[in-house]
């Protein structure tokens, strides 16, 4: 109950804030922190130095801000002659590593995004992707060089695309909160003050080092480094290209297989790539790996018997929470009004999920863009037209691959009357008399989001999904939607369960 409280206490004032249009002050003439600005700058350093390939460019990145540590050039080797030729006294970060030719405002911004570090409840080195979650640049550059080595720079039982992207940072938290080092082990996720603008990264819980914008970072960087790893694969296109190509898209429009390349499948895509029993056995090789290379007089002093219990543990417990279960769009980054008045708090487990659609929006949202604008506008009818205290739904989801928090994990929302407080509300945007969701946005609730809730102990393990018109006298969730819920496993007729009631 009081972290539902406080909870519900931060998004109250991250949405007074963020609905004020009140802004962190600016650096005058540095961007804003999107990754569209990173592509920008990027494309600029590709102009000046046409002669660079793909490697020469990340390899540029790591030599700053101690990238090139002893322990990412055990992994990735020494830098390239052509970016080596480029680098400027390292004791002065703010100069202009290009000359007149580069902006000073470019070469401020990248010391910003090319420098992770979480201050307070303040997290930099971060940027916000056109598909509205945020990513620490940094591993995601490092990801990208340690693929383009992969087959070149082999190290006996260590896979340097993970060691140097997420196994090390990984265990290196996970063991430090078990030791009592830090106040949490991974997480959390965090808000912008301002999307149009983002300048400030707010993070809504106690920080760890491996926030969800760092994992967000790393998944990605594994993701296109082992695209790039590839053999035989051309790599003739430049880095601009590559992240472009991947983060600026025009939205998901149900791709060939389902799950395309692109940031907003991220999860699925390092699923397929890393299993957890290999991020184990990674991580724990990355400490040991780091503890060897390393003066950390905590480190030293443990045994790999004692590193390896917490390490797989905490491993199991991340491979759940940020591959298993679906990425939440926070209300904050859709751009939600205060909750009217004080939300009443769920009763936990819950043993039901009824699935809606919202018919209006008719359509299914691609794009981060599309839906926030949808589930804006949902809320307002329902607080404005309707009088409710908030958006009914529990979770929205969208066609761009992710579910929206609507009143979420654990307040009581206002989707099927009689039964609110029974159940969690779940909406599909969009208009499914005709036709279905695309599978994957299908999978997102009828695999992802029940199996999480009943990991994190929000859904009994025997929980039983209903249609919205099996309830009250309504057509939703739409003719084909229904038609295809009713083939899940665990739908059940409302008459069945009053008769096994009645024996």
């Amino acid at each position: 109950m009081v972290t539902a409280h406080f909870a519900f206490l931060q998004l109250l004032l991250l949405s007074l804030l963020l609905a004020s249009g009140v802004a962190m002050p600016t650096e005058e003439g540095v961007p804003s922190f999107h990754m569209d600005n990173v592509i920008q700058i990027i494309e600029e350093l590709e102009r000046l130095n046409p002669q660079w390939e793909i490697l020469d460019t990340v390899q540029y990145f790591r030599q700053w801000h101690n990238y090139n540590n002893a322990y990412l050039e055990h992994l990735l080797g020494k830098l390239s002659p052509a970016s080596q030729g480029l680098k400027q006294d390292p004791k002065e970060p703010q100069g202009n590593p290009m000359g007149q030719k580069f902006s000073p405002s470019y070469s401020s911004f990248l010391v910003k995004v090319l420098k992770h570090q979480v201050i307070g409840d303040v997290e930099s080195g971060v940027v916000l992707t056109p598909d509205g979650t945020s990513v620490a640049v940094s591993p995601l550059i490092i990801g990208i060089e340690a693929g383009l080595k992969r087959n070149t720079r082999v190290i006996t039982g260590l896979d340097s695309l993970i060691a140097a992207t997420l196994g090390k940072d990984l265990g290196l938290s996970l063991l430090n909160f078990r030791n009592g080092l830090q106040s949490k082990a991974l997480g959390p996720n965090g808000c912008w003050d301002n999307i149009s603008r983002a300048q400030v990264y707010v993070l809504l819980d106690d920080p760890s080092p491996v926030t969800d914008a760092f994992i967000n970072g790393a998944m990605d960087g594994v993701v296109l480094g082992a695209h790039l790893s590839i053999p035989d694969k051309p790599n003739s296109y430049n880095l601009s290209a590559l992240l472009k190509d991947y983060y600026v898209s025009s939205g998901t429009k149900k791709p060939k297989n389902d799950v395309d390349l692109r940031s907003n499948f991220r999860r699925s895509l390092f699923a397929a790539l890393v299993n957890v029993s290999v991020l184990q056995d990674q991580a724990l090789a990355s400490v040991l790996l780091y503890k060897n290379l390393s003066s950390d007089s905590h480190l030293v002093a443990l045994d790999e018997t004692r590193l390896h219990d917490p390490v797989k543990q905490g491993i199991q417990e991340f491979y759940e929470t940020y591959v298993e279960c679906p990425t939440i769009i926070p209300r904050c980054m859709w751009g939600a009004q205060p909750y009217k008045g004080t939300p009443t708090n769920l009763t936990l487990p819950l043993k039901f999920v009824y699935i809606h659609h919202t018919y209006e929006p008719g359509q299914p949202c691609t794009t981060f863009e599309q839906c926030a604008a949808d589930m804006r506008s949902m809320q307002r009818f329902h607080q404005n037209d309707r009088q409710w205290d908030d958006i009914g739904y529990s979770f929205v989801a969208g066609s761009d691959g992710y579910l929206y928090e609507g009143r979420g994990w654990f307040w009581v929302g206002a989707h099927t009357k009689g039964h609110n407080s029974l159940g969690y509300g779940v909406s599909f945007i969009g208009n499914y008399m005709e036709e279905i969701p695309a599978g994957f946005t299908l999978s997102l609730v009828k695999d992802s989001f029940t199996t999480c809730g009943v990991r994190k102990g929000h859904l009994v393990p025997n929980y039983t999904i209903h249609g919205h018109r099996q309830l009250v006298a309504t057509s939703c969730p739409g003719d084909a939607l229904y038609s295809e819920i009713s083939t899940w496993k665990h739908f059940k007729d409302v008459q069945k369960i009053h008769q096994q009631k009645s024996k």
